[in-house]
């Protein structure tokens, strides 16, 4: 019984990668420098699994940004508009990597970046690859090939990582009329060869292809392009090993599909989706024939210790149908979604700890599971009873569940998530009361994160600063945003956030039944890394928690100041969810506490209220037939969060890099007085399905995109502006950026936000003079 894990974390323990990167992109250090830290971190990697007892090791899952434009740059499917820069002589791969997935602005060049959107269900973004009718491939990238003689050199049983040409194609988007990206296999079949055929020169005889959308729901199509992809696969290359890996759902929609594809290993996950996959896929006609099955066991996807006892009950029954030989085990998915090392953490009491299970320690757990299924040693014997004495005295503990949150929730009523008027009505009173000028601007919440202030932090936490000390220093910083705002002429202003962390682990801090990691980070985008908090008990608010910060804002200026927080499907998503309760139920525990706060920011005479829900869209399941189950409880839950308060109180939401078409009576629904969301990378065309829904409420298209350092040109921002108009009326303009500016510099963001006031301005003179 084998066992192999399907990815590893690649940010390093504590970062590293990112460091290197972002002081590469300042100039700080070479690339032979950056080359040599990544270098470091995939030895690391592979060192770590192969001492852990891991049979087969993944290459090519570590990226410097996304492993989806590393597979685009592979194929040299290169948008028009990098050409020139793919033709310089004198710029190096990685500069137009990262140019892709970045933009770029020097003085000779000026080019936007590539869009960017989540990962299936998760809060990891992929760069989206774009074609064109005529899209041509080619064999560009090494990078595959220079991964695996690296490997291979240092001692490494390697399996190469691909994503599968058809799921490559469904990541993409067409980017002209009249073709489906879907015709493009052919042609993408042929590179395909030529990297696998390179691969086995360099003796790869097993390859990993990951196949994600085998768990979602497919067209006639899509599943003849899978079918068509291994068909070619196994008869180009009879003697390489096809892993196929499934993850983040079942196949049971797709099963017969799955179970007749030529390949030597299914891999399935076994910690989502349907219960009875695995009985489902041992009883179909799999069991007779010779594909090895690949138990996803292990949650790639979130921190609870696996439960040993449940996880051996699984792997009898395969061996039960199959025999040893044929049953493999893993984790569910790859573990880019979980921290490195649980050792690293030093201030989670012992208790917690004891719950927990990171990147290294689940290679751990597929290893003494795979020994279980065999034959245990006394050690995997001793890890068995340690485990069930672990998972007894988490299921025991009274730290978690606390019975006056429980009873709170449990009586909730429908007229506790409407507010008290329709929108058309608040509208009108909110026009009154607000009294704000046509296309008001604004910001999405947060303002650059200086080395300064991420330094007062540090300093803070260890003690070295006192409390009045910080607080003042953040004071100041707080005034000086509030002042540049007004200079530039912001209708609706922010207080900058400098006191926060994160969205999300800001607010868990301060509430009940939340625990927080010291190095528990792991990658949302690039160099952008996030700490998830831990639910691990029942949610509850004890204090105010922006009240403070957002009032003293509000002092410093006449206009008016945002109050800022995130909404409960977002801190619900961005978290490391306790698993011993429906998530709706959690979800509602911290809506009610996000109520409490909303309540609170009204009495004290804030106006405007943003409660951020960048997630909803992310939580969807990867089965149509489950989303109005999960788009009931989570449009309820936010509008929970949002209806304690007047008519006359305005409520702000924030939505980024979602494909909204297909959720967009649910995004009406949460009945927002005011939605922003990205739109600038898409050129406005998020907007279309605002449009053809006729979305009544009021709408602020991102006009630049704040996940690159270009700053826009005027001319840009007005001719987005002018796009939105196409779809919006211009009455329901908001004018903004993106998202939040929290990772960006400040001359950048000076520059962009006075570009962007400008802008408003020249349309509003527009609207006059055609008056």
């Amino acid at each position: 019984m084998k066992n192999h894990t399907l990815g590893f974390p690649r940010i390093g323990a504590k970062r590293e990668l990112k460091k290197a990167i972002e002081s590469y992109w300042a100039k700080n250090c070479d690339q032979n420098e950056l080359q040599k830290v990544a270098a470091d971190i995939r030895a690391n990697n592979w060192k770590k699994q192969q001492d852990a007892g891991i049979d087969l090791i993944p290459v090519n899952d570590f990226s410097f940004y996304d492993q989806v434009l590393d597979l685009t740059l592979t194929l040299g499917a290169i948008p028009e508009r990098y050409q020139e820069l793919a033709n310089d002589e004198n710029v190096s791969e990685l500069d137009l990597y990262f140019a892709m997935a970045r933009g770029l602005q020097t003085a000779k060049h000026d080019i936007t970046a590539m869009e960017m959107t989540k990962w299936f269900d998760t809060n990891y973004h992929y760069i989206v690859p774009e074609f064109v009718k005529n899209q041509s491939f080619q064999f560009l990238s090494k990078k595959i090939s220079r991964e695996y003689k690296e490997a291979v050199a240092l001692g490494i049983n390697a399996k190469p990582v691909l994503i599968s040409p058809a799921s490559y194609l469904l990541l993409g988007k067409e980017k002209e009329d009249g073709f489906d990206k879907l015709d493009l296999i052919d042609d993408l079949l042929f590179v395909y060869k030529q990297i696998i055929e390179e691969l086995q020169d360099l003796g790869a005889t097993q390859i990993q292809i990951d196949e994600p959308f085998l768990a979602l729901t497919l067209s006639d199509k899509e599943k003849f392009v899978i079918q068509k992809t291994h068909q070619f696969l196994a008869k180009s290359f009879p003697k390489v090993e096809i892993i196929i890996t499934t993850y983040f759902d079942d196949v049971v929609d797709n099963l017969e599909l799955a179970i007749t594809l030529p390949v030597k290993v299914l891999h399935v996950d076994l910690t989502r989706g349907d219960e009875l996959q695995l009985e489902k896929i041992l009883k179909s006609d799999f069991k007779n024939k010779n594909t090895i099955l690949s138990l996803g066991l292990v949650d790639g996807r979130n921190i609870w210790k696996n439960d040993f006892s449940k996880s051996i009950k699984k792997i009898n029954k395969a061996k039960e149908i199959l025999g040893n030989d044929r049953v493999w085990i893993a984790p569910s998915s790859s573990l880019l979604h979980v921290p490195v090392d649980l050792k690293s953490e030093q201030k989670l009491d012992e208790e917690l700890l004891s719950w927990l299970s990171f990147a290294t320690q689940k290679l751990e757990e597929v290893v003494v599971l795979s020994n279980l299924g065999t034959h245990p040693s006394n050690a995997d014997l001793l890890a068995l009873e340690a485990n069930k004495k672990a998972i007894e005295t988490r299921r025991e503990s009274v730290r978690i569940h606390k019975f006056h949150v429980k009873n709170r929730e449990s009586f909730i009523e429908e007229k506790d998530a409407q507010r008290t008027s329709a929108f058309v009505h608040r509208k009108q009173l909110q026009k009154q009361a607000l009294d704000l000028p046509l296309y008001p601007t604004t910001t999405i919440g947060s303002f650059p994160q200086t080395p300064e202030v991420r330094s007062w932090r540090a300093q803070y936490k260890k003690g070295l600063l006192f409390q009045e000390e910080y607080q003042s220093l953040l004071e100041e910083e707080t005034a000086a945003s509030i002042k540049f705002q007004e200079e530039i002429g912001l209708d609706v202003l922010v207080h900058g956030e400098f006191e926060r962390n994160d969205m999300v682990e800001y607010f868990g801090e301060q509430l009940e039944g939340f625990a927080f990691t010291q190095f528990g980070w792991v990658q949302s985008y690039g160099t952008r890394c996030v700490k998830p908090p831990i639910i691990f008990g029942d949610v509850e608010r004890l204090k105010s928690m922006t009240l403070g910060w957002t009032v003293y804002a509000q002092s410093l200026t006449k206009k008016y100041v945002k109050g800022m927080l995130t909404g409960p499907v977002t801190i619900l998503q961005w978290s490391f969810v306790r698993d011993d309760q429906p998530r709706k139920t959690t979800c509602n525990q911290i809506a009610l506490a996000i109520r409490d706060e909303v309540v609170d920011l009204e009495k004290a005479g804030i106006k405007i209220i943003q409660i951020d829900e960048p997630a909803i869209r992310e939580g969807l399941p990867l089965k149509k037939a489950n989303w109005n189950t999960y788009l009931d409880w989570s449009v309820k839950a936010f509008r929970l969060s949002a209806s304690g308060v007047k008519d006359e109180t305005q409520i702000h939401t924030h939505m980024c890099y979602s494909e909204f078409n297909d959720i967009i009576e649910s995004i009406a629904d949460m009945d927002a007085d005011v939605i922003t969301i990205e739109c600038s990378r898409s050129q406005m065309e998020l907007l279309d399905v605002f449009a053809e829904f006729n979305y009544p409420n009021e709408i602020g298209p991102g006009v630049y995109d704040i996940h690159s350092p270009r700053v826009p040109l005027v001319d840009e921002v007005v001719d987005l502006i002018e796009k939105a108009e196409k779809y919006v009326p211009k009455e329901n303009i908001w004018i903004n950026p993106d998202c939040g500016l929290k990772t960006r510099k400040w001359p950048e963001t000076k520059k962009a936000l006075e570009i962007m006031v400008k802008a408003a301005q020249q349309i509003r003179e527009k609207v006059v003079v055609s008056c």
